[in-house]
Parts: C-alpha cells; structure tokens; sequence
C-alpha cells in the first residue's frame, strides 16, 4: 500500500469521517475525498514509519541520496529546516558563506537560527535576479576562515547555473559543507548527461521545489542529505523539520509527491530528457532569430526583451495576448519554465511567436545592482526581530533595514536586514519597483 493507494481506499470506504478537516470528504471542490489527516494507516510525515517513509525512500533512490524527506511547506521549509539543522549538528551559532540572490527563506533561518551570514560578493553583477557566483568568488570567501557551510542559489531564477563541482571541492578542502538552493531544478537530475543535480555534483544538502517543475501539487518539496555528508545529519533533519513545519501537513501535496516518486521510477525520466531535446530546438530558433537566451537550464528559458528592443514587462503582455503565460518579468526580461507536460500546441504556439516577433533595435538599461559592500549595524537576527516602520524607499537613507528588500524570488536583495541604507541602495528599490523598505523603530536601536 502506498500514500495514494491509501488515499484513495479511504475515499471508496464509506466510513464516517469523525476526524479532520471538516469537509468530511465531502466533493466540494473536488478533491475533498483523498484530503485527510494522519488518521491510523496514514503514517505521520514528521515520525514516519510506513507509508510515508516508504514513499520517501523511493524519492532517495531515484535521487541518489542517503535521504531524501518530503516538505508540504515548499523549500522554504527545506531551507530553513536545513539551517535548523545545522545549527544542532554543531552545537552552536554558525557562520554561513553565502551569495546575496538568496531566497527570504534562507534570510529567516538565518533570523531564527542565529547563523551569521558571510555575503559573497562575485567580481560581475548584472541583477536583482541573477548573480554570477564563480569558485573563485567562494574561494576568496572561504580564506576568510571560520566559515562552516556555504550557500549558493542555483539555477537563479533566470536560469544561470554554478560550477557546483568546483566549488564543492573548495568547500570540502576547507571542511565546510555546501548547501544548494535548488529549488528550481529538481528535474536536473533526469535530464541526462553531463550530471546537473548538485546531489551529483558534490553537494552535501539540496533544497528542492518539486512543485516547480516536475508533477506535485504546490508546496510539494525536498530536504535530500548526500551520501558523502556526515551521517549524523540524516537523524537530525526530521526533528529539524518537525520543529518549524506544520503538525498539519497536507496529505494531497503528500501524495503528490508520492504519486512523482513511481513516475521518477517509471517512464518520467525519458519523458523530461524528450521535453529538454523540444526545448533546446527552441532554443536554437531563438538564437537563429538572433534573440538571446538567458538560461543555461534546459527546461527554462530566460528572453532578454531588452536586447531585442522590448521591456519584459512589455513582451509579457504580448505573450498573453497570443495565449501564453510566464513565470516571470521584469524590466529586461521574461522568464518562462516548461516541462514534459506543456503539450506540443504548447511548444508550437511559442515557436510560432517567436517565428513572428518583430526584432527591433535594443533598449540600454543600467544594472541596478550595489556595486560595493554594506556596512552591517545589526545582526540579521537581531535586526528582523526588531520593531519596524515602514518607509518609502527615498526616506529611508540612513536607516538599518529591518526586511530584505526583494523584488522576486529567489533575487539579490537591495539591502539585507541589519545593513545601514544608502543613497544607492533606495536609488536600485526605485529603479528595480520596490518602493518601501522596512526599517528599524529608531528607539528599538537605542
């Protein structure tokens, strides 16, 4: 019996529902009937022992980890929950190596841990979406000594990817873990060759969003420990899940994630390297047409709108006039995630626009990325467990950032909480459509 098995012989069974939620199975919208609580046979996501366990060990072997654990939560939760972790595993504050287009989530562990985060500033800058972290970047960082983990995200939401190898074997050198943001590619592990998965590239935790691009309902998501990280870590990081997650986990995305796991087993790896092969055909019209491509992911594609004489808010609207949606835009470009089960219409309407689309002259923009250092006045945690107000953007020069400032995620932040504010950093919120900024109670500082 499995988690969808189960699910379905409790929807079938005609018996009196006297437990959670209070839809009573009930087909309201219509997936009432497989909504239920941890009820005798279900198992229990935080202590399981049945099917729920089984379910995940079936998610480790298709990934290759030591141990693979389920999150309803999102990766936010993984993140966190990874920190927390941490945190435990070496018994004390520890002090984090990590790039600035991180996700809030890392941000808040960081606030509820106590870790200190190291910011890694790469020698290019180029947005609030993207950041070019190079092992150079990593290593120049980790000489700094006293650094326990590094975290990178990647791929970033335009789909930029780091030597995640290389900078493992940095990190490992200096005896410091990696842990990957990678919430976006959990797919880069069926893709095919060369290995893009970090689990495979030598990192030591992985955050996934299943969700995001293989079949789970949203807030389906992956905590995996690799085989080469210490062991203590795969007992530590239920009881860490356990103490930030709900005790109400939702058993739909749960069987969500265990209905992905047969599929991970059966025909799906086939079918996502098939929908890589569609996508790099897309690809190579674009280039053809002389539109570039952001994205070194193979499901993702990122179009600079601007180089081809567009604002992506712009060119998002011509998408949905022509039917299509994206994941994402902003002033350069539009960021659009596919997957084997975008259909061949799917695929054609967007080569057939991309055909058509008239190229025109291309529209200069500024970066609008800090090219220097902040100062930190605060701690992040004592900063975003601070009182706050917030400020217009242009009021808040001088002041210590109580909020990161983002504008997508995950994205380089503007300003992290417990940096002092400057003039540069509300000109980048302006420029980047962020208007307010959180800030520290003048008197909470005193």
């Amino acid at each position: 019996m499995d988690i969808i098995g189960f699910a379905g012989r409790y929807a079938r069974s005609d018996i009196t529902r006297f437990h959670m939620p209070g839809h009573k199975g009930t087909p309201l919208v219509g997936a009432e009937p497989l909504d239920i609580t941890e009820i005798s046979g279900a198992d229990s996501l935080y202590a399981a022992e049945g099917i729920i366990a089984e379910s995940e060990r079936k998610t480790s072997a298709a990934f290759g980890s030591a141990r693979s654990l389920y999150s309803a939560e999102g990766s936010s939760l993984s993140i966190k929950s990874a920190l927390l972790m941490l945190r435990i595993f070496f018994g004390r504050k520890i002090r984090i190596a990590a790039a600035r287009n991180c996700h809030r989530a890392f941000i808040d562990g960081c606030a509820l841990t106590g870790a200190e985060a190291v910011w890694i500033y790469p020698q290019k800058r180029e947005s609030l979406c993207t950041v070019g972290i190079t092992p150079s970047d990593v290593g120049k960082t980790l000489e700094l000594g006293d650094i326990d983990c590094v975290y990178i995200t990647s791929p970033d939401y335009y789909g930029s990817i780091a030597d995640i190898s290389r900078i493992a074997r940095q990190c490992h050198q200096k005896n410091a873990l990696l842990i990957v943001d990678n919430a976006h590619g959990a797919y880069l592990a069926f893709a095919g060759e060369p290995a893009m998965h970090p689990l495979a590239l030598g990192a030591d935790i992985v955050c996934d969003s299943a969700h995001k691009t293989l079949p789970v309902y949203t807030g389906g998501a992956y905590l995996h420990i690799s085989a080469d990280a210490p062991s203590e870590l795969c007992s530590l990081a239920k009881p860490a899940m356990a103490m930030l997650g709900s005790t109400s986990p939702s058993y739909l995305i749960l069987a969500s994630l265990d209905n992905c796991a047969k599929l991970l087993h059966g025909s799906l790896p086939d079918e996502i390297k098939r929908a890589c092969r569609r996508v790099c055909g897309i690809k190579k019209l674009m280039s053809e047409r002389g539109i570039p491509d952001l994205s070194a992911e193979p499901l993702k594609i990122t179009i600079d709108c601007a180089a081809v004489g567009y604002y992506g808010y712009e060119f998002a609207d011509m998408l949905r006039k022509s039917k299509m949606e994206c994941e994402y835009s902003d002033k350069r470009a539009v960021v659009l995630m596919l997957s084997p089960y975008n259909t061949q219409r799917d695929f054609a309407r967007l080569e057939e626009f991309l055909q058509n689309v008239k190229i025109k002259d291309a529209i200069r923009l500024t970066a609008g990325v800090l090219n220097t250092p902040l100062r930190a006045v605060l701690s992040i945690r004592q900063a975003s467990l601070s009182a706050c107000e917030l400020l217009p953007a242009a009021d808040s020069v001088g002041r210590i950032c109580a909020r990161p400032a983002l504008n997508c995620q995950p994205s380089v932040a503007a300003v992290m909480p417990g940096e002092m504010i400057t003039r540069e950093c509300a000109e980048i919120c302006a420029e980047n459509g962020i208007d307010s900024i959180a800030v520290v109670k003048e008197q909470q500082r005193r």
